[in-house]
């Protein structure tokens, strides 16, 4: 079982920059590959982000590459979505995602544990 709690959102104007945390219970959380995906209303969730359990391979929505990167410390059980030159259509409920599985990253249904989800607003 793991248990997954995110952190930092909040609001910021259009170019700013956020780093979303995600801390992981658990033992064995170096051996799952992690995602983060978000949701806007009346959207539905989409993929963000994802890395491997090693950290060597990692995965971007063409919406985000190049603006976002996520990357993990596997130490301290966390992994990180550090969030630059941030539009209004970034806007949304961000949520952290894990899975032991090595297969597939980019679906919802790819993830076992899910986290509560933080909020991101992006003002014009």
């Amino acid at each position: 079982q793991v248990q997954l709690v995110e952190s930092g959102g909040g609001l910021v104007q259009a170019g700013g920059s956020l780093r979303l945390s995600c801390a992981a219970s658990g033992r064995t959380f170096s051996t799952y590959q992690m995602g983060w995906f978000r949701q806007a209303p009346g959207k539905e969730r989409e993929f963000v982000a994802a890395i491997r359990w090693s950290g060597s391979s990692t995965y971007y929505a063409d919406s985000v590459k190049g603006r976002f990167t996520i990357s993990r410390d596997n130490a301290k059980n966390t992994v990180y979505l550090q969030m630059n030159s941030l539009k209004p259509e970034d806007t949304a409920v961000y949520y952290c995602a894990a899975t032991s599985d090595f297969g597939r990253i980019y679906r919802t249904t790819d993830y076992h544990y899910w986290g509560q989800g933080t909020q991101v607003t992006i003002s014009s």
